[in-house]
């Protein structure tokens, strides 16, 4: 069989007609014939170009208001017909079909249609039916036609034809085939992830069209990818890609400012997913400076982000720090030129964008998914379960202390004072170790901790944590409660004038 094919005739069908109108002009200039329906037909008439009308092809006008154009066996058997079987092709000589050797073919836009927030009539008509049967047939016959079924294709497709004088090979029409059962079944996926949003059917489907492969992954023997679209995410400023272990870490460092949004001007350093520095203070040089104290070692090589624009004092403090990532949501012109001084570091401008809802991870031989912990502990959450009480300063500090314990890996105890990060005991097997760790590091950072606060993100089960948090000068606690011993730790609060607040809520981070 010749792998090789000349094209005779192209069927025509498409939403996105930016780029249709070389393609049409090529194949009308290589004397293929061209049958196309609606709109299509109307863009390529315009043209000056003759086009055959898939009616006087069917007999059959569009009905049901479009929802049927071409779902015939004059259009389908065209295209399904194996030009190398002799039953089908003396079928289609029996019953008078044209062999269509191109479909140009895209997909009505289910998805912009969804995130419009349109009604579900609209977003029900998005719903291709015979677009998709017709890419979906022409790439099973890929051995003798070829399938366009994305405008992203347009010009890849030019090109060939262009070469190839109208032929194309076995090779590039499977390819081709390819890229239409990827968008076939990425576009079946969000269909049914649309209409299982509750999830009742417990079925995973997921799809991403963009994807990069990165320089490695953890670690320089591993392959790494990402896939998703980071440009509707960032901006991306100045500095190298971002590695695999950045976008962990810029994702961390994301969902923790998330926290923060609408505060006022809050600054973190994150470091292995975790934050070594936050600060909360009235200018965001402030923020910086009092993040960084927070523990200035483990800031080399960090990831820094910031809820409000850089301003130029910031980024003179900023670019004396060797840093792999910055963010934040606007940078001044001069702060920008100063930090785009270091060659390789990535700056990105975020933008303000929905986060998945839903977490997803491999595990043993699957996949576990879960909601995001999307809970924020405030004041309407609190139980005070002690006879002290904290004062109204101690509270803002306790809620800013929980925020960022929900973003730390656990077990861990984090300590703050002033909306200032003190010290953290992150991902330690015991809650004892990770209070043990917080208060040393603290210590070593030279932090008074009389005063400060503690959180913890799962209850206690013995009242040794808040008799160590005790003799290192802590006298506020939040914790999410619900062991059957919290009495223990609430009477040795109240032997020590200690205050202590339950959320009710665990905020666990594996």
């Amino acid at each position: 069989m010749n792998a090789t094919k000349t094209a005779k005739s192209a069927l025509i069908s498409v939403f996105h007609k930016d780029g249709l109108a070389p393609i049409v002009k090529k194949l009308n200039e290589l004397g293929i014939t061209i049958y196309s329906t609606g709109g299509t037909e109307k863009f390529i008439t315009k043209l000056g170009i003759n086009v055959v009308p898939v009616e006087d092809l069917t007999s059959y006008p569009s009905i049901l208001g479009g929802r049927v154009k071409t779902l015939h066996p004059k259009v389908f058997g065209g295209i399904l017909t194996r030009r190398d079987n002799e039953n089908d092709v003396a079928q289609i000589n029996e019953f008078e079909i044209p062999e269509i050797d191109i479909v140009i073919v895209d997909l009505y836009p289910f998805e912009k249609t969804v995130e419009s927030g349109a009604p579900e009539q609209d977003i029900i008509e998005k719903i291709d039916i015979g677009g998709i049967s017709l890419i979906r047939a022409a790439a099973k016959n890929f051995k003798d036609v070829i399938c366009v079924s994305s405008v992203n294709d347009y010009e890849e497709f030019l090109q060939l034809i262009t070469d190839g004088n109208g032929s194309t090979t076995l090779t590039d029409r499977k390819r081709f085939a390819a890229k239409t059962f990827n968008v076939s079944s990425h576009y079946d996926s969000a269909i049914f992830n649309y209409f299982n949003s509750n999830h009742e059917i417990a079925t995973l489907k997921i799809s991403e069209q963009k994807g990069q492969v990165l320089r490695y992954g953890e670690n320089p023997h591993q392959k790494g990818f990402f896939f998703g679209d980071l440009d509707k995410m960032f901006d991306k400023l100045h500095g190298k890609e971002l590695s695999y272990n950045n976008l962990l870490d810029v994702d961390a460092a994301v969902n923790l400012m998330l926290e923060f949004k609408n505060d006022a001007p809050t600054f973190a350093i994150l470091k292995h997913n975790n934050a070594c520095g936050l600060a909360q203070r009235e200018t965001i040089y402030q923020a910086y400076i009092d993040a960084l104290a927070g523990d200035p070692t483990s800031a080399f090589g960090g990831i820094l982000i910031s809820n409000v624009e850089i301003d130029t004092k910031t980024a003179t403090e900023i670019h004396q720090l060797f840093c792999e990532v910055v963010i934040a949501p606007s940078f001044s012109d001069k702060a920008l030129t100063i930090l785009k001084g270091k060659k390789h570091r990535r700056i990105l401008l975020q933008k303000d964008i929905d986060l998945p809802k839903t977490t997803v991870r491999t595990c043993l031989n699957g996949v576990l998914v879960q909601g995001k912990d999307l809970k924020t502990d405030v004041l309407e959450d609190l139980t005070y379960v002690t006879n002290n009480k904290p004062s109204e300063k101690e509270l803002e500090d306790l809620l800013f202390a929980s925020k960022l314990c929900k973003h730390t890996k656990s077990n861990t105890i984090v300590l703050v004072k002033n909306k200032q990060l003190c010290a953290s005991g992150t991902g330690q097997t015991s809650r004892i170790d990770a209070l043990n760790q917080s208060i040393i590091k603290a210590n070593h950072f030279n932090f008074d901790l009389n005063g400060a606060v503690m959180a913890s993100d799962a209850f206690f089960p013995f009242p040794d944590c808040v008799e160590i948090a005790d003799n290192a000068g802590i006298k506020s606690v939040i914790q999410p409660g619900g062991s059957i011993k919290d009495q223990l730790s609430i009477d040795y609060c109240n032997e020590n004038k200690i205050a202590m607040v339950m959320t009710g809520t665990r905020h666990f981070k594996h």
